[in-house]
């Protein structure tokens, strides 16, 4: 067993505690002794809560009590998702009305399996951004720069830091245009989004109730598979069985598509070259390579310029709900919410219309392929002093999310995995995208892909801010 704990994997730990070889309380107190405060990762940290939380874990252990997989693993929580006594406020600088705060499924099925809650992560304002950026609470810093403060990918700006600095071995995030896949593709992690509504978005603060997902970053595939099995409403009960099964995935039973040129495009230095080492890599592996093309991604990237539905459905609530937020609204996301209400109900409607249609078309792609890749994000993560201007800001957050917002505007399911290294030394990801309900087949085929290429640190090695 490795000397550090928290270099192993879910399924190491799952079998270790029921071994009794580890207690989810040693555990807790290794991850609680990572944090970093210069990293900025939480918006709520909670060590005494956890510690609480990993001695009830073992005392059920004691007692040949096994209540499932993510028992006694430590998860942070993006500040998006209510969670039962505590505040959530979603990036804002007041918390959110008591009357929309209800705890929802993934948190309840989370407490259910007696998981550690170690604390509640930094957020985008109402999850409205693609860098991390939050004027009012502070960004937390991307662990791969020791010198500079860059941006860590957001929306879900604290997750992909909380597994880095390892204080969190599972980090929940929510994705309605790439916030899953953004911040762990610059952070040196795995992200998944789930198809639209696969997981339950109750008790998560909604952005679009069009787009949005919910999502988990971890920091392998393997812990992806292992955490996306513990999670999902289908698989419970069952997780392990789902586990073997992807793991029976070899080169030789899958296509990949190569997608669109205009994901491959304007990217910077080092980005696609990473990717296009990787996808040799595959290709001298067995990997069959194909010229599938998705089309629709153009007019998701259009959609996406032109403030998509978000804009609008976010203001409505807003204004409907919380109005007296809308005067409290961080600079770098109040051009874009107050905008949503120049939208006219024919243009609104106009638009879904035409996500329904794409999302048809799309999906019919995935009949000649079972996969499109890309490069996940076409940035490098830039410096917050870049950040910090709303015209700075604009042109590099639609960059940061022009890749990544495919994925719900088409109603697919999405991954991410870490690939290399740009030239600026920071994470490069691989995008994985399939057809909306296919995360079994996604997660297989990017296990298998993991175990041709190799995990984070053979790739990338470790982040330059690094207690592990």
């Amino acid at each position: 067993m490795a000397s550090n704990p928290l270099h192993l994997s879910l399924f190491e730990l799952y079998t270790a505690f029921r071994s009794e070889h580890m207690t989810a309380g040693d555990l807790t107190e290794q991850a609680i002794e990572q944090h970093n405060t210069t990293l900025g990762a939480y918006k709520y940290w909670q060590p005494q809560d956890a510690r609480n939380a990993a001695a009830r874990a073992d005392t059920s252990f004691s007692a040949g009590e096994d209540h499932g997989p993510l028992q006694g693993i430590p998860v942070s929580v993006k500040d998006l998702y209510n969670v039962d006594g505590l505040q959530t406020f979603a990036g804002s600088p007041v918390s959110i009305p008591d009357s929309m705060m209800t705890q929802g499924p993934v948190i309840t099925g989370l407490n259910r399996q007696q998981a550690v809650f170690i604390g509640k992560t930094h957020t985008v304002e109402f999850a409205y951004g693609g860098l991390g950026v939050n004027s009012h609470w502070g960004t937390p810093r991307n662990p791969w720069d020791s010198t500079e403060h860059r941006v860590p990918g957001g929306s879900s700006s604290g997750a992909g830091v909380s597994l880095q600095e390892g204080t969190a071995l599972l980090a929940l995030g929510s994705d309605t245009a790439g916030s899953v896949r953004i911040p762990a593709s610059m952070t040196g992690n795995v992200g998944l989004k789930t198809s639209f509504g696969r997981w339950s978005l109750e008790g998560i603060f909604p952005l679009s109730p069009t787009l949005d997902t919910a999502g988990i970053l971890t920091r392998t595939v393997a812990d992806a598979v292992f955490g996306f099995a513990a999670m999902d409403p289908e698989h419970q009960g069952r997780a392990l069985e789902f586990i073997d099964q992807a793991s029976h995935c070899t080169t030789s039973d899958f296509a990949i598509g190569r997608g669109e040129s205009v994901l491959w495009e304007e990217c910077d230095p080092g980005i696609v070259e990473s990717v296009e080492t990787a996808l040799n890599e595959l290709s001298q592996k067995g990997v069959r390579m194909t010229d599938a093309r998705l089309p629709e991604v153009s007019a998701a990237i259009e959609l996406l310029k032109a403030g998509n539905v978000t804009a609008a459905e976010i203001h409505e609530l807003l204004s409907s709900e919380m109005p007296e937020w809308l005067d409290m609204l961080d600079p770098l996301v109040s051009q874009r919410i107050l905008g949503g209400a120049s939208m006219s109900a024919t243009e609104y409607l106009k638009r879904r219309r035409h996500i329904n249609q794409l999302q048809l078309s799309a999906n019919a792609r995935f009949e000649s392929t079972d996969v499109i890749v890309s490069p996940t994000v076409a940035i490098t993560p830039p410096r917050l002093d870049d950040v910090q201007q709303v015209d700075h800001y604009g042109p590099l957050n639609l960059m940061s999310l022009r890749n990544t917002c495919s994925g719900n505007t088409l109603g697919l399911c999405a991954l991410t995995l870490p690939v290399g290294l740009d030239n600026a030394g920071l994470p490069v990801g691989l995008q994985v995208m399939a057809r909306h309900g296919a995360e079994e087949k996604l997660l297989a085929i990017a296990l298998c892909i993991e175990k041709v290429i190799g995990t984070s640190k053979d790739r990338l090695g470790t982040p330059a801010i690094s207690p592990l």
